[in-house]
């Protein structure tokens, strides 16, 4: 069976068991050696995976680590469990720095069952980074983070390449966080950078007041039609059609003297991947209503998807603001949550989604929900 396979099947797993999961040795037992044992290594086997390794660290003596992933009798994964649920900053991550530090392996893992950090060198040789390179959640995962997680299994593990792929991972996630900061408010430099590279004269205030506004509005309307091209042209190969997305644009400067933190609404934003949902649902239902009849709809708590625009007439919701995403399906009365791990996975409810909308066109909307 596939990584990604076994993965998606614990997932499934844990998120039944876990309001059962009461301690720290039943995360271990009911999630950590699973994800272990994915990874291709015998969880029971102590030539692979000693659980409770000792190091003797200078004058402490007998302190254990929870796992100890071992290779020609030496560690190359170090890993450090605690409760679901627990807390994963660098405060609760002492006995790694330490055992990081005197032991052979160059990665760490800390983990709660559901969320993994994982730490190399990076920084000074022999000790153990501040910030991971990379982090995964079992509860929300992609493809992409599936093919990295990989590199740490039995069969693929050389210690070359994961650094290499650490190094790369590091920095593409501070380019990422950085990119989603000024995809969601402009800083002032990165608004000044790019105004200059368009605009040959003197930025005045009055300028700058103007461009903030047009950088961030071109900032979102530059992603929703990379998405729209993308979803067309995979609408074309399959022979379908896509009209306009009918995205909703951001309010426009009504003048150069309103702030821009007044014209840019902080409480509701739609984001890329709502965005693209709503157009997967739009070309899932194509064949069957006029695009122009599916509407979007953001609320705070979650983003709707209407038929008609009319709240008696819901298809689904997506609960994308959360640490994993959920879709609410109105193919029933009341309407029915189902988790999901990718927006590939809205193809899958395809069947309830259009079950939804003939719901909607055999009865009248005579009741909200």
């Amino acid at each position: 069976m596939e990584l990604i396979d076994q993965l998606t099947n614990l997932a499934s797993r844990a998120q039944k068991q876990i309001t059962h999961i009461q301690t720290e040795e039943a995360t271990k037992n009911a999630l950590v050696m699973p994800f272990i044992n994915a990874l291709g290594y015998n969880v029971f086997d102590p030539t692979e995976v000693v659980p409770e390794f000792i190091c003797d660290i200078g004058t402490k003596k007998g302190e254990k680590i929870d796992y100890a992933i071992m290779r020609d009798g030496k560690p190359i994964i170090l890993i450090e469990c605690k409760h679901v649920g627990g807390d994963l900053t660098i405060n609760n991550a002492s006995q790694l720095f330490r055992y990081f530090h005197v032991t052979e392996a160059r990665i760490a893992v800390l983990t709660n069952g559901v969320h993994y950090r994982l730490f190399t060198d990076l920084e000074q040789p022999n000790k153990m980074d501040e910030r991971p390179f990379m982090e995964f959640d079992l509860f929300n995962f992609q493809e992409t983070d599936v093919a990295e997680i990989k590199k740490l299994s039995k069969a693929a593990f050389n210690i070359e390449d994961l650094l290499f792929a650490a190094y790369n991972l590091k920095y593409m996630r501070a380019f990422k966080k950085y990119f989603d900061e000024q995809f969601t408010q402009p800083s002032t430099d990165f608004i000044n950078f790019v105004s200059k590279q368009i605009y040959d004269g003197v930025l005045t205030p009055k300028l700058k007041e103007q461009f903030s506004v047009l950088v961030h509005r071109s900032f979102h309307q530059f992603l929703n039609d990379k998405i729209t091209m993308r979803l067309r042209s995979a609408m074309l190969d399959t022979g379908g059609s896509l009209l306009s997305a009918e995205i909703p644009a951001l309010p426009a400067p009504e003048a150069a003297t309103t702030p821009a933190t007044e014209i840019v609404d902080k409480e509701i934003e739609t984001t890329v991947e709502e965005t693209e949902g709503f157009m997967i649902v739009r070309a899932i239902l194509r064949k069957m209503v006029a695009v122009n009849r599916v509407v979007m709809r953001d609320v705070q708590s979650y983003c709707g998807i209407l038929l008609d625009d009319n709240n008696r007439k819901p298809i689904c919701r997506l609960h994308f603001n959360g640490s994993k995403k959920i879709v609410t399906v109105f193919d029933l009365e009341g309407g029915e949550r189902v988790d999901i791990t990718s927006l590939d996975d809205l193809y899958g409810l395809a069947t309830r989604i259009r079950a939804a909308v003939q719901r909607h066109e055999k009865k009248p909307a005579d009741a909200g929900i």
